[in-house]
Formats: C-alpha cells, structure tokens, sequence
C-alpha cells in the first residue's frame, strides 16, 4: 500500500490498480463510502461477470456521488472508454455517426473494479454479445422491463410478470425475474441466437400489444407517460441492438444503495417482495446460487417466429387486430350490431352461433369461435341438409364474440342492412382446423340437434374466388323435427322482421364511465402515515350504476351493458330516488350469506329472457354499493371519500337487494381479521382525503387479499423447460371430494433446482398409466406422466377459480405427516 490512508494499491487478477478516495461518501443518505462499493463488486463479480461479459458496457458515473433525493449528484453517461484506460482492459469497437467508440468487456474481476474505481456506480449492457474474434452476435437472451407508472408499484409489475411467464413458457421459453433496484422488475430469458435484435424486439413488442389487449387495466407497451398511470410499462424496446439494460448484480445510482437483483418465481409471489439493498444482495450471494445462473449456461432455447410461437400472444398484424375490417365496415353510431373498440385477446373458446339474415339476399352466417373472434362464412343456399349436397360458403371478414348472441335491424342504408335472427348456437368440437384450408367440426345446437361439418377451401386459382369454400354436411348425430332446408317462408320472414324490428333500440347512452381501481398492497407495506377507512373486498363483479329516472344502465369495469341480466337490481332505481351514478359490486351470495363467484358465474352472459328468469330464481344477485359519483346532478368525484361515503349512506334507501355494506368500524389488523372470518376476499383501504380518479388504478385505494394454504395429493407431473427438460416441472394436484379425486390444478413455482432433482427422484418409480384424478383440462393433460396418489404436499395460494382451481399456487413442501385420506378442502371452493 502506498500513499494516503484513504488510498491503496491492489492486485487484482494479476492487474494493479491504484484505489483512490476510498473514504468518499457515495451513498450520502447512507453513509455508503467508496470502500463499501469496491468491497460490494469485488465479492459479486463472480456472479455479475456471466451477465456482462463479451458486451460492451455503458456506464454511469457518479464521481462525487449520487447525493440525496432533494440534492441528486451529477452524473456522467459513458461509452467510450479514455485514454488513460489500461491496456489489459478489453475493449470492442462500435461505429457510431461521429466514428467509432471503444467500450469495455467486463469479462473480469479486475475491469470491474476498475470501472469502480472511476465511480462507475450503474453498468447497462445489450443482449446482444461480441464473439470472441470481435464479430457482434446476435442477441442470446430476450429482456422485458417491467415499469410501473405513477399509482403502481412492485405488487403490479409481480403480476404482469406472471402473464408474461404464462406466454414465454408456451413459446419453451424459460423467463427468469430480476428487481432492478429502481422502480419495476425484469424478466430475462435465453434464446438460441438465430434471430437478429430487431426480429428479437419485434417478437417482444407484440408480445407486450397482446397483454395490453388482455389487461388494459393494467398493462400499457405505449411509452407515453401520459398513458402509464395506474399502470405497467411492459417496455420491449431494450432488445434494440442499440439499446442496453442494468446488468443483474450492478448497483444502482439512487439516494439508497440498491441493486439489480436476480430473484425467485417464488419471491414473486410474496406479499413483502421489495427492492434489495447491497447489503441484502451480498447476504444472498454468499448463501445462494445465483438464481439468473441458467441465463448465461448455454440452454438456450429457439424463439423461432413461426405460427404456433406467435399465435401465442398475436404477433402477426391480422390477430393483433383481426376486427379492423369489421370496424372499417361498420359505424358504431347508426347500427345496433356490437362494434368493440378494444384488439381482441387470443382465447380457446368454442361456441358457434348461425344466424339467419335477411340482407338485400337472404343467406345464413355461419360462425365458429376462433383465437377471439368469429371466424365467418355466408351461406347462399342455407345450412346443407343432404350429405349428397354440398353449399357455397363465402368466408367474410371475422367478427367479435359479442356477435353471437346478437339479433336486430341494421339499417337500410348500412352495410348488411336488414333483419338478423339466430337460427342456431351452441357449442362444437373442433376435429381440424387447417387455417385457409379445411375445417372440420361437429356442432352441438340448441335447436337443431348436433351435426358434423366439413368446410373445405375451394376458391384462390389465378386470384379469383379466393373467399370461396364448399360446406359439406358429414353426418348427423340426431334428428329434431326441422325443416328440410334452412330456409324459411316469405310469411316467416315478415313475421320475424316486423317483430324484431319493433324490439330493436340502438341505446344513445353515452360513453360508461370507467371506474377508479386500486393498487395491490399488504398490511406490511400499507402507509402508515395515511388516515385509512377500510371496507371489505366483495368477490363479484365490479359495476357502474347509472339511474335517470326510471332508465337504470349497470355497466361492467369494461362497458359492458349488463342492464338486462340482472333484471332484479331495478330495484336501485327507488332505492336512490334520483338520477345518480354510482359504484359497487355485482354479487351471489351462497348459502352462509358470502359473496360466492362461482355462483355469479351462473347469471353471466345469458341474454335470453327465459334463461334470464330462470337463473334469477336460482341465483338471485345483490347490489352492494360502496361510493357515489354523481347525484341529482352535482357531481361529486372532486369530494374527497368521507364525503362521497356520508352522501351515499345518505341517499341510497336499502332494499332487498341493494344493500350498503357498513365501512368497517376499526383498525387495519381488525378489518383482515373479520374479512377472513367472514370468508371474504380481502379488505380495501382507502385513504379518507382521497377524490375519485375515474379510469386510473391510483395508490390511495389499496386492496389487501388473503393467501391460504391447502394440503393437497400429487397425482402426477409434467416435464420442464429447456434444460429441465427430463425433471420435474410442475407437479399435477387433486383434493378427495367424496366421489374420487378432484384435480385442482398445477404447481410450478416455490422450488429449487434441488427439490425438482428430489422429486422427480422420488415420483419416477410411482409412475401408472392412467391418472387417478378426474377434470383434467387437455393443456395440462398434455405430456403429464401420472403416479400413484399416495403423497400430500402443502401449497400457498390466493384464491380458488370458478372452476375449482387453484390460483397462482406456491410450493410449500411434502406433509409426510398426513395420509390421502387425510387431505380435506380447507378453504371452501
């Protein structure tokens, strides 16, 4: 050591460096010196370095410090490296518009030590590396960065991390999360190099269109800042060969000393998860693996753009928008058919309507569910009776799922314009689906019967016809008294035009408003600076009620007019007494007087009134409201909550269905308590000053949801990804219900490399043939490899589904203590 105490002379990989001002504060909220940055790097290296090396780092320099949040240091953006660089640093070149620049490699301890010493605090890479003759490569790793907007935070980002997971997993991508220490997460995951950054990015940048289709709530791929309130950034544009991304394990440049810090699907799902210190950084290092280490292990999996791989999440132009020839066709202003405005999400549903039009031509439409939409065909010569006799089909442009229960007049002047009965709907079974080629299904109708269809492409040659195909009738599974042929009478088309066109109304409503939603929280991270009221978290479906006069519209958190399947909350009108408009919450309740979704499930989506009555006997729903937003004209979203709340208690004259749950008298740790006594959801906390934001997800109403655990029996188990192709991926669940097992779904986060070595260890000898476990959807059927019933795990999970699933389940570990005849559901379903 030479010079000054606070200055040293090390060797470093066989490299000297001079280490100088190591006393210099560079963290001056902390206290965090010098020293403590170059000790930090020095200890992390061997983890940091596989995410760097061979990549030309950019960095930030904070040489005096990065100050505090009132008085930020100044910093430098670097790329080219100066002359007084040491000639043992590697360095590549890149041409820019002003020459060529030098960057280093951090391709070893001593480079990163020395870039520390410079006060190279924050160091940002490509995904993109050299080879090792200089050749730039393309990119080996995909990268989203989650970033929240303002009323957003971690909870949200975790959660659009686990939609992305969802697709990548079903590309064979393996994505691994990282908190980068400043506001959002990101998520890596390692592809096999066959596609340039552009291809890379292109592939990202749909993938995050087709999330914002799926949850525009929540997700957001527009950069503008002005649209990101509430919501998650899913930023793709650092897979731009030009672009660079904080490298896992580097500090970051803030008033605390945080890092970029690799994490487990595991971590995710915690309530508590945060941002990591340095120091919590080293702590894991030392007692961990690096949870990122498969990044950088050569498994790198193909991300090759074909047609299963973007059909994943959309990726070509037509299924990012496949209803803007729909759109194009129709104003939404001068006829009643559903004209959506949002990019339909990719789904499996498999409903069919047939409709009957009476347009300038009389024909029938026929319409098969297909990734979102209504796949189309008009029928000329109708529905073929005779299997000897096959009839012209003209695919037409595809139309939204909300076509298949519509019926009305469109008018006379208007594409289509004429009279639209259903004919027929139902369900169907998919046999083949051969895009622009063949289809073959068989229909499940609710008035003809179930038939078997052929629809075979016919048209294309030279460029003409090229929308034509033949419908062929294959058989017929039973035989309802229906007419030789689809088509009716003139009488009958009279009769059915003059009756529907006497019921047809286009609503003049204007735009529903769109309600205000909350942040996910804990009673962990709950400010406690803030005056909060609490509320219980109702299990329904959120509504806006608007009543003028005796016009009642209930509208869903996505504009969907309900009015009309919930007959029996007309009684909201008396109950207010004026014209208001108001929030709440759609429920059925079960038997113990909770608020039960699965039987909610039983009023959605009916639109015929006999179906309606029926299930209103069955499964009677309630209305409770919990803000108010406008009354007798005075609008009150400027009021801040205790004033809404005393207005809505005020007005609202309870009824037998419409009720105004009581804000819970108490504090925070009492309000979960009673909310998990009751078997409800969660509480809400809403902040007392707060006004009402309408259409943003905001910080001053925060939701609290309950996790439970559940003891369940592994009945089987699927294969992982990429390298973990021969183990363990996710473990198959079933829950005794007095009639054999019951599956409730899959777990696949919560374990270590380790475990899953253990496990598939243990299960390979139990291996049977067939499941021991009824209900098992055909996705996760798919390459199960099924065992004995005999073992009881215990999983952490926030909520049952509808279906009896469930959701977002978390491994806790093996219950040798209890038997299969032990395991009983112990959070109601």
């Amino acid at each position: 050591m030479a010079g000054p105490a606070n200055e040293q002379h090390v060797t470093v990989d066989q490299h000297r460096i001079r280490l100088t001002s190591l006393d210099k504060v560079m963290y001056p909220e902390t206290g965090t010196t010098k020293a403590e940055v170059l000790d930090y790097y020095a200890r992390v290296a061997h983890v940091l370095i596989p995410h760097a090396e061979y990549r030309p780092a950019t960095r930030k320099r904070w040489v005096n410090g990065v100050g505090t949040a009132d008085a930020p240091g100044q910093v430098f953006f670097e790329k080219n490296l100066g002359d007084g660089t040491p000639d043992w640093v590697m360095r590549r070149d890149i041409e820019h518009s002003s020459g060529a620049k030098a960057y280093p490699l951090i391709n070893d301890r001593a480079t990163l030590i020395w870039l520390a010493q410079l006060g190279a605090l924050e160091l940002h890479v490509p995904q993109w590396r050299f080879g090792r003759t200089g050749i730039r490569k393309n990119p080996d790793r995909m990268v989203l960065d989650l970033d929240p907007g303002e009323g957003a935070g971690l909870p949200e980002c975790a959660e659009v991390a686990r939609y992305c997971r969802t697709i990548l997993t079903g590309m064979g991508l393996d994505p691994m999360p990282v908190t980068s220490g400043s506001k959002g997460i990101h998520l890596y995951a390692a592809v096999d190099g066959k596609l340039t950054s552009d291809e890379v990015s292109a592939v990202a940048k749909e993938l995050a269109r087709a999330l914002e289709a799926d949850h525009p709530d929540l997700v957001v791929s527009d950069m503008k800042k002005a649209l990101r309130g509430g919501k998650v950034l899913v930023d793709w544009s650092q897979n731009n060969g030009n672009k660079t991304t904080i490298v896992p394990y580097s500090l970051r440049g803030r008033a605390h000393p945080m890092a970029a810090a690799p994490r487990t699907w595991v971590e995710l799902d915690s309530p508590d998860l945060a941002h990591l210190t340095y120091q919590e950084v080293l702590a894991r290092v030392e007692s961990a693996p690096d949870p990122l280490a498969g990044l950088s292990r050569g498994h790198l999996a193909s991300l090759e753009p074909t047609r299963e791989h973007m059909a994943t999440f959309q990726s070509t132009p037509e299924a990012i928008d496949r209803l803007a020839k729909y759109r194009s066709m129709r104003d939404a202003s001068k006829t009643p058919e559903p004209v959506p405005e949002a990019v339909p999400a990719t789904g499996s549903g498999n409903s069919f309507v047939i409709q009957e039009h009476h347009a300038s031509r009389l024909h029938w439409d026929f319409r098969l569910e297909h990734e979102g939409v209504l796949v189309s065909w008009a029928l000329p010569r109708g529905v073929p009776t005779d299997p000897k006799q096959n009839h012209l089909a003209v695919q037409t442009e595809d139309h939204p799922l909300e076509y298949g229960t519509f019926e009305g007049t469109i008018p006379k002047d208007e594409y289509g314009g004429g009279v639209v009965t259903i004919w027929d709907a139902g369900t169907y079974e998919l046999e083949k689906w051969r895009e622009g080629r063949e289809v073959i299904a068989t229909l499940h109708g609710e008035k003809h019967g179930t038939h078997k269809y052929a629809l075979i492409h016919t048209g294309g040659r030279d460029g003409r016809d090229e929308n034509n195909w033949l419908i062929h009738l294959m058989k017929t599974y039973d035989d309802p008294e229906t007419p030789a042929d689809s088509r009716t009478s003139d009488a009958k088309r009279r009769r059915v035009a003059s009756e529907v066109q006497n019921s047809a109304k286009v609503s003049a409503s204007t735009r529903p408003i769109v309600p205000m939603l909350a942040t996910l929280g804990s009673d962990e991270s709950l400010d406690k600076r803030v005056d909060w009221a609490f509320e219980m978290k109702w299990d329904g479906i959120r509504a806006i009620v608007e009543v003028n006069g005796q016009d009642l519209k209930l509208f869903t958190r996505n504009g969907n007019d309900v009015t009309a399947t919930y007959p029996e909350l007309a009684e909201v009108i008396d109950a207010v007494g004026a014209p208001a408009v108001l929030d709440g919450e759609i429920v059925a309740l079960d038997g113990r007087g909770r608020p039960s979704f699965g039987r909610l499930q039983n009023r959605m989506n009916l639109t015929r009134r006999p179906d309606i009555e029926r299930a209103m006997r069955d499964y009677p729903v309630h209305l409770l409201l919990f803000d108010l937003l406008e009354y007798d004209g005075e609008s009150l979203l400027r009021t801040p909550y205790d004033g809404r709340r005393a207005r809505l208690v005020e007005v609202v004259r309870p009824s037998k269905r419409v009720q105004v749950p009581p804000a819970f008298q108490g504090g925070l740790e009492a309000a979960i308590r009673s909310s998990r006594e009751l078997g409800l959801e969660g509480i809400m906390a809403k902040d007392r000053r707060s006004s009402y934001v309408i259409g943003r997800r905001t910080s001053s109403w925060v939701k609290i949801k309950h996790h439970s655990t559940q003891e369940v029996i592994v009945v089987g188990w699927k294969p992982g990804q990429g390298r973990r192709s021969d183990v363990v991926g996710s473990l198959l669940l079933g829950i005794p219900d007095g009639h054999g097992l019951r599956y409730v779904g899959k777990v696949g986060t919560g374990f270590s490399d380790k475990d899953l070595d253990s496990i598939t260890e243990r299960l390979r000898p139990m291996e049977t043939a067939e499941p021991a476990v009824r209900d098992v959807p055909r996705p996760d059927a798919r390459d199960a490899r099924w065992v004995s019933p005999e073992l009881v795990a215990e999983v952490e999970f926030g909520e049952w589904t509808h279906t009896g699933r469930l959701r977002q389940p978390s491994w806790r570990g093996w219950r040798p203590d209890k038997k299969p005849g032990d395991v009983v559901l112990e959070v109601p379903a």
